[in-house]
Order: structure tokens, then sequence, then C-alpha cells
């Protein structure tokens, strides 16, 4: 059994494990009456299973299925986003060629794997010549307010989730060809911290992180959270270059990262007087909702991997 098949029948039993115990909690616990927690890790599994199901679609395309799939949870995203922002009809324009334009060439530049090109195109060109279109409107109200939450929304929902299909691209010398494992390490370590932060916080959280932004966050969670999935990161090793102990000190990195995501992604909801991003996934919300963790962490991923495992051309 190949390394891809093994992985996913161990996803796919985890899941089946999860979903069991989901089942007989609600009918030993709740007596089969409402239960907000046991409903809400319920509607999760599920939700995992058939996001489970479509990653496992684009697995089996390979490169082009993978770039295909976050180049449509990226226009899912940005739409997300640009929703819930303050927009006029001068900027109708400069959001239609974020969608039609810019977001098609980013991952059409990692189709065809131009680093150089990809990696500023967005931060550079993109949010150089978006305020230039908006400006020629001529309508100046909220002006800066406006073009930044644009930027922000590609930068987001774009530029850093592109970066997950992007590893694909990366030449690791003794890996060719398992290159989109490490998208299968990123997800399942960041969104593993998500799930186990929230059970840890369930069990044993008392002190909050930030009240304020995301009252579901506490320090319990969050400790017992990116300790577990780092071990998870560990275990999880030999689908990737990296040895055990750099497997754990990456996913380390990114499980902070995600966590940092979250609570970033919770302040704009907030400023914005909403509590999901959407309502897309049941038991998830939003897109947005479901990956501001691997939005954080995926360029950092990346560049820890380009820079470190990858022959450096300078």
């Amino acid at each position: 059994m190949s390394i891809t098949m093994r992985l996913f029948a161990g996803i796919f039993a985890v899941l089946l494990v999860a979903t069991s115990i989901g089942l007989i909690l609600r009918r030993v616990v709740a007596k089969g009456q409402p239960h907000s927690v046991i409903d809400n890790l319920l509607d999760r599994t599920y939700a995992w299973w058939a996001m489970a199901a479509l990653v496992g679609i684009a697995f089996a395309f390979g490169k082009g299925g993978m770039i295909v799939l976050f180049a449509i949870l990226s226009f899912l995203a940005l739409r997300e986003f640009v929703t819930l922002t303050y927009t006029r009809r001068s900027d109708y324009l400069a959001l239609a060629l974020a969608f039609y334009l810019i977001l098609p060439v980013q991952y059409a530049l990692i189709w065809i794997e131009w680093y150089g090109l990809y990696s500023i195109f967005i931060p550079v060109y993109g949010f150089l010549f978006l305020p230039i279109i908006v400006a020629l409107r001529a309508d100046t109200e909220r002006f800066l307010a406006r073009i930044a939450e644009v930027q922000w929304a590609l930068m987001l929902a774009v530029f850093c989730l592109s970066h997950v299909p992007a590893l694909i691209t990366l030449d690791i010398p003794g890996y060719a060809g398992r290159q989109i494992l490490l998208i299968a390490f990123l997800v399942i370590v960041v969104q593993s911290s998500d799930v186990l932060q929230y059970v840890w916080g369930k069990l044993f959280g008392r002190h909050k992180v930030a009240p304020s932004l995301s009252p579901s966050k506490t320090w319990e969670g969050l400790i017992g959270g990116v300790l577990s999935a780092t071990a998870l990161g560990a275990a999880l090793w030999w689908i990737t270059p990296f040895t055990p102990w750099q497997a754990a000190g990456i996913a380390f990195v990114i499980n902070l990262m995600g966590f940092f995501g979250g609570l970033v992604m919770s302040a704009i909801k907030r400023d914005h007087g909403v509590k999901d991003w959407g309502h897309l996934i049941a038991g998830h919300g939003g897109v947005l909702d479901r990956l501001d963790s691997v939005i954080f962490s995926a360029p950092v991923f990346f560049h820890i991997t380009r820079f470190y495992f990858t022959p450096w051309s300078g």
C-alpha cells in the first residue's frame, strides 16, 4: 500500500472512531436530546467526512487537482471577506479584477512554478495597481479603508492560501514525486490543533486568552492543543522529508501560527459584528472559519521548507 493510501486509510479510520464516539455520547450522555458540545462535535465530524472526501478526490488528480481545489477555496474565501466589507459602486471594477484576473493569475503562476513572480505578484503588483484603478474613479469616501480591506482580502484569501498547493512545486532532494504529502502534513497538523484546542479547552479551560475576541479560546486549550498536535506532527514525520525532531519543531511553529491566525480573523469578525464568515459548512461556519489557521500557517510552512530543505539558489 502506498504512503498516500495508508495516510488516507488512517484519516478515515480516525473519522470513523470519532463519529462512533459522538453517536455513543449522544445516546448515553445526551439521551438523544440536544446537547451543544456533543452536537457541535458531531457537526464538525460530519463536515470533516465531506472535506476529507473532497481533498481525497483532489489528491487523486495530483498537482492539477490541488491547484484547482485551492483556487476554488480562494474564490469562496475572497467572496466571504468582500461580502463583509464596505464597498461602493466605484470599487466594482477593482473587485472584478481581484476575482477574475488576480486570483487566476496567481494560481496559474503556481501551475507553471514561477516562484519569482507568484511570491510577489499580489503583495507588490496587486497592492499597487488596485488602488490606482479605484482612484481613477475619483470616489474618495473612505478610500483608504475600502482599498485596505480589498488588499487584506487578497492577501489572506488568495496569496496566503495559494502557498498550500505551491508546496507541490518545491524541489526537495530525495523527495521527488511526494511533495503533495506536504499538503497533507500541513492540513492535518494545523486542523488537528484547532480540534484539540477545542477539546482541551472544553475539558480543562479556565483562563481566557482574549475574552473580547474569542471567548472559547483558553490558555489550557492552547497549550494542550498545540502540544498534542505537535506530537501528531512528530508522529507523521514519515510522510515528510523531515526527521521526527524537525517535524515536531515545524509542527509547533505552524500550530502557533494557526492559533494566532484564528485570533486575527476573530478580531476582524468582531470588528464587523459577525460570529462567522459564512454558513457554507455545517458546524464550521464559512470557508474562512475553517481555513483561518491554515491561511496564516501556510506561507510560514512553505518558506521554512523551501529555505531549509531545498537547494538554495540565492
